[in-house]
Formats: C-alpha cells, sequence, structure tokens
C-alpha cells in the first residue's frame, strides 16, 4: 500500500522561508515523479514543483520560480521544496503526489494517483 506523508508547514511572515517534507512508501521511487500542489480555499489545485526520482530537471510553476527549489534525498527517500520569499498569495495546503505517468512540464493532478494528507502553509502579510 503506499502512503504519502508531508510535514513542515506553518505560519510565516511575508518574506520568509519554510521547507516541506515528503516521504512516500510502498513504491519504488526510480518509476515515479513526485511533485508539489497546493490549494487555497476556493480555488483549484495548483501544480508547484516536480522531478523525477530517477533524475532529470525539476520543473516549477512560474509563479514560484526563483523562490522555491525542489530537492530529494536519495538515501532518506524524502523529497524537499524549500520555499523563500514567501507571499501571502503562496498561502494554501500543500499536498504531495506520486506518479508513474507524469508528462515533464505538466501539472495535471489527475495522473498522480498518490496523494499525502497535506500540510497547511499560511503567510501572514
Amino acid at each position: 500500500q503506499v502512503q504519502v506523508v508531508e510535514s513542515g508547514g506553518g505560519l510565516v511572515q511575508a518574506g520568509g522561508s519554510l521547507r516541506l517534507s515528503c516521504t512516500a512508501s510502498g513504491l519504488t521511487f526510480d518509476h515515479y515523479a513526485i511533485g508539489w500542489f497546493r490549494q487555497a480555499p476556493g480555488k483549484e489545485r495548483q501544480g508547484v514543483s516536480c522531478i523525477k526520482w530517477s533524475g532529470g530537471s525539476a520543473y516549477y510553476a512560474d509563479s514560484v520560480k526563483g523562490r522555491f527549489t525542489i530537492s530529494r534525498d536519495n538515501a532518506k527517500k524524502t523529497l524537499y521544496l524549500q520555499m523563500n520569499s514567501l507571499k501571502p498569495e503562496d498561502t494554501a495546503m500543500y499536498y504531495c503526489a506520486a506518479s508513474s505517468a507524469w508528462r515533464v512540464g505538466i501539472f495535471d493532478p489527475t495522473s498522480f494517483p498518490y496523494w499525502g494528507q497535506g500540510t497547511q502553509v499560511t503567510v501572514s502579510s
């Protein structure tokens, strides 16, 4: 059984930083892409960043380029999202998701079958 777990959310002032973590069990990492999505109240789920565990370039939404960095620790099988220069509009529930069918550059939530429960990020102005 696949289980995805996020952590690291919280409340931070605008301009601050947070680092989210994501671990997954029950899947072969090399066969998957792991990504971050976010959803604010009343809005659609939005892709933030994604990377293939086996390697290759990371992909970022335009709204976070230059501020967010996705990385992975192979030994710990953990994915990170370093979020710097946070803005109030970054406030959302952040989800980690896994897909074996991710097309690079395409953020389609329906192609990600495995999801975590989410971690709340709140940025105050």
